[in-house]
């Protein structure tokens, strides 16, 4: 495919290290959420992640246009994108393992076809992606089942809301294709929505976690938040947008495959965290969905069976050939 063609070895370590970073993200936020709570949490990473992103557009010297109608997109995406799952997210993992969190919230593709099916005239679910989704779907009620049924404790509450996440972004990605309609530079529309969630975020921490009461964070504590906010979110959507500009779309969704085994690694590595066999079998089914949602190993699969059966044939002149 053309893609992969655009996708040179450097996109490669990228997209590669883009995984291992948007994985710290849940390492991250589980170490700073012991003295941080969830609200103040989104509000410092957004807020370092905007001025970071002002600072990389401003030395690049592109202009910036602001019509009433891309900061209304802006405040729209940051809900979305930002506020929303992040604040799920980070509750949910106060009750659940970094690595489940990241596995639950791989399941933001499955839950972006079937938006983007409803919500758009292009983007119809086929029998391939309707497998795709059967799978995750598989997947997740085999993670859920186990604390479903021994009844509906917070750490049920938590996976759900996880998941809520994963439907929010699908949202998001269905909405954000109004600044591509916008002709909105990636980078400036990253910074747009960081700085507007930054906005809402800052009442909703001020009335609930009332930073002012909380003691001062470790040293730990604060290196994690200031890597969720540079590192995690704001040099993510740097290299993001790189990959994008050079391996298209399609190359940066592998990177959904890749996030929950960079989480899962770190947080059982340091974090002494352990999945069940439950969250290990959901896991796997919920990647196998991703890869039919995403075609390109079913093709290559099909289209190596097809050269074959050309070699083979190749000289031979029977009407099982032809």
């Amino acid at each position: 495919m053309q893609t992969d063609l655009k996708m040179g070895k450097t996109e490669w370590v990228l997209l590669l290290a883009l995984s291992v970073i948007w994985g710290g993200s849940f390492f991250f936020s589980k170490i700073a959420l012991v003295e941080i709570p969830p609200f103040t949490l989104v509000f410092s990473r957004v807020f370092l992640a905007a001025v970071t992103l002002f600072v990389v557009i401003w030395r690049s010297g592109v202009g910036v246009k602001l019509p009433l109608p891309l900061i209304t997109v802006f405040f729209g995406m940051g809900l979305l994108n930002n506020l929303v799952p992040f604040s799920l997210i980070f509750y949910g993992q106060t009750q659940i393992a970094s690595g489940l969190a990241a596995i639950l919230n791989a399941t933001t593709p499955i839950f972006t076809v079937l938006v983007a099916h409803f919500l758009t005239s292009d983007e119809h679910i086929n029998p391939a992606k309707l497998a795709g989704i059967i799978l995750g779907i598989i997947g997740i009620g085999i993670m859920l089942k186990n604390d479903l049924t021994n009844g509906f404790d917070l750490s049920a509450f938590a996976m759900l809301a996880c998941l809520g996440a994963a439907l929010s972004y699908a949202f998001a990605s269905v909405y954000g294709r109004q600044l591509k309609a916008m002709k909105v530079a990636p980078l400036i529309g990253a910074w747009g929505q960081v700085t507007a969630t930054t906005i809402m975020m800052l009442p909703i921490m001020l009335i609930v976690d009332r930073p002012w009461t909380l003691s001062t964070p470790s040293a730990p504590t604060i290196w994690a938040m200031l890597a969720l906010g540079f590192i995690s979110t704001a040099l993510a959507y740097v290299i993001f947008f790189r990959i994008l500009a050079k391996g298209g779309a399609t190359n940066i969704s592998l990177v959904a495959l890749l996030i929950p085994m960079s989480a899962v690694l770190l947080g059982t590595t340091f974090l002494g965290e352990q999945l069940t066999w439950a969250h290990i079998y959901g896991m796997g089914l919920i990647g196998l969905g991703l890869v039919v949602l995403d075609g390109r190993a079913i093709q290559y699969l099909k289209n190596h069976k097809t050269t074959q059966r050309k070699g083979e044939c190749r000289g031979l002149e029977t009407h099982h050939c032809k």
